[in-house]
């Protein structure tokens, strides 16, 4: 295992916080839990991409902000596991335009399982519950990380904060 560097922690804190702080406004609006949940923190999910320190604290941030989820322990348990695996597999992205696909995969089966499951159980019901479960969820997380992810991947190589396509923090800065 890579060792990582105090600004690479300190840099994935910072984003768990912000997933936090982004989740905790969005659930002001009811936009974080439901059929059409359209987390504005899921643009976030892109950022693995260029620093892949940054799927844990992803992970952390989705931990504490699904202590809000209606979903109860299921959501607080597969939904945080869901980012955290869509974050790894977001690090190991060679494209920055397939960098989202991870996160709107992940989501949509493992989130659409998960209230397809809360929904109608294991019954008859369960597999057109998940099939819309999956597109409704997939499709708001396609929106936000393809609408606001990519820009933000955009901004950030701009900005010089990460050299580009290695996946790693600047160490200059």
């Amino acid at each position: 295992m890579k060792k990582l560097t105090v600004r690479q922690i300190t840099f994935s804190a910072l984003v768990g916080a912000l997933y936090v702080a982004l989740c905790y406004f969005g659930n002001i609006f009811g936009l974080n839990f439901g059929i059409f949940q359209c987390r504005f923190a899921e643009a976030l999910t892109v950022l693995p991409f260029l620093c892949p320190a940054t799927a844990w604290g992803l992970f952390a941030g989705c931990v504490l902000s699904n202590l809000l989820s209606p979903y109860g322990l299921p959501d607080l348990i597969f939904g945080s596991l869901a980012t955290l695996l869509a974050g790894l597999l977001t690090a190991r992205c060679k494209n920055r335009w397939l960098a989202p696909l991870p996160p709107v995969i992940c989501n949509g089966l493992i989130v659409g399982a998960l209230l397809a499951w809360y929904e109608a159980g294991f019954s008859a019901a369960f597999p057109g519950m998940f099939a819309f479960n999956a597109l409704s969820v997939g499709g708001a997380e396609l929106l936000v990380c393809y609408v606001l992810g990519i820009p933000l991947l955009s901004l950030l190589e701009r900005m010089k904060i990460f050299p580009e396509k290695t996946g790693k923090i600047a160490e200059t800065a």
